[in-house]
């Protein structure tokens, strides 16, 4: 007698479970299907062809399907980002606008810039992470450190003295740097150049020894011996140099910084419409396509709840307004 009770509870149960699982997503669902033939956009604020802007047209591609609706990139390049921020932040809010919101954008600009028109915190909904990747320490090869300890012990006997290079003021590669020294008690001297490439010729040209940078931008001059690789940036070692060490591994502990990019809706956007949203990209990001092609790019698929993307947004803005401050960088 027990064991039938216990049997048909159970299915009772399972049959509510599934019942209430079928409403959620149908409400889900219709948050986002008032409009149903209008597109989506998604707004870039860096030009075509840089790497947030790839990881956005991936996502349009496979929200289209997973909406069937049209998802399309809008361009809204300049001011480091800052005209895309207004472009959603003056937006609808009504899950028909989405910024795919980067590292610099959201977290550095809130400290670097006097005057930002637009308040991370404040005018966005988090809606998903989508990726992250780490940066590499790259050295000339003539440089006498080859690993992170030696780099130290070498920088500390010369205050001032050891050149880094990036591609310039503020961004994520010298701020980077900037956190680097603060932990490891050394003091470097940054050369910032306009733009990654021109840093990257004089780094392997030697008129600088060292400098962070996103993993595809390095890695085929690290596979060639231009350049040598003394660490990686966030906790995980990279699948495509598995013997290189974390700065971590190698005594900075808890050192952890990745590249990410995620995407944010305008403030006010209804609850339930960014978990629509929040859900759909989901099932995008479980495509093997689109995991294959973000790894191409040098980062890893990681999408999160709407929640998780707040807290970590909050963290991140102190975390890099820090480096920052600390670097005494600020543009009016």
């Amino acid at each position: 007698m027990n064991t039938t009770f216990s049997r048909r509870t159970l299915a009772a149960f399972c049959l509510a479970a599934a019942a209430a699982a079928a409403t959620t997503t149908a409400f889900a669902q219709g948050a986002l299907s008032d409009k149903p033939d209008k597109p989506l956009r998604i707004v870039v604020g860096y030009p075509a062809g840089q790497t947030v802007d790839i990881i956005a047209r991936n996502y349009a591609a496979a929200l289209t399907r997973e909406l069937g609706r049209p998802v399309y990139v809008d361009n809204r390049a300049g001011a480091n980002g800052s005209l895309g921020a207004q472009e959603v932040k003056r937006s609808a809010p009504d899950g028909s606008t989405l910024l795919l919101g980067t590292l610099g954008q959201m977290a550095i600009n809130p400290t670097l810039y006097k005057k930002l028109p637009y308040d991370t915190l404040k005018d966005f909904a988090p809606v998903s992470m989508v990726s992250m990747g780490p940066l590499l320490l790259v050295a000339n090869p003539s440089f006498p450190a080859n690993d992170v300890k030696e780099l130290v012990a070498y920088a500390k006997a010369r205050p001032g003295k050891v050149d880094f290079g990036s591609g310039g003021n503020g961004i994520t590669a010298h701020l980077s740097m900037e956190m680097f020294q603060a932990q490891a008690g050394i003091r470097l001297n940054h050369i910032p150049y306009k733009g990654s490439p021109a840093a990257l010729n004089d780094l392997m040209g030697g008129q600088v020894s060292l400098m962070f940078d996103a993993v595809p931008s390095v890695l085929p001059h690290v596979k060639s011996g231009k350049l040598k690789a003394l660490a990686i940036s966030g906790l995980k070692r990279n699948p495509q140099l598995p013997a290189l060490p974390t700065l971590d591994e190698q005594g900075l502990k808890g050192f952890d910084v990745n590249s990410w990019v995620g995407f944010l809706a305008p403030a006010g956007t209804p609850p339930a419409t960014v978990e629509a949203l929040n859900a759909a990209i989901h099932r995008a990001a479980a495509s093997p396509e689109l995991q294959e092609a973000t790894r191409a790019i040098g980062s890893e698929v990681s999408v999160d709840s709407s929640a998780h993307f707040a807290a970590f947004l909050r963290t991140e803005v102190t975390k890099w307004g820090k480096a920052v401050t600390d670097g005494h960088v600020q543009i009016d």
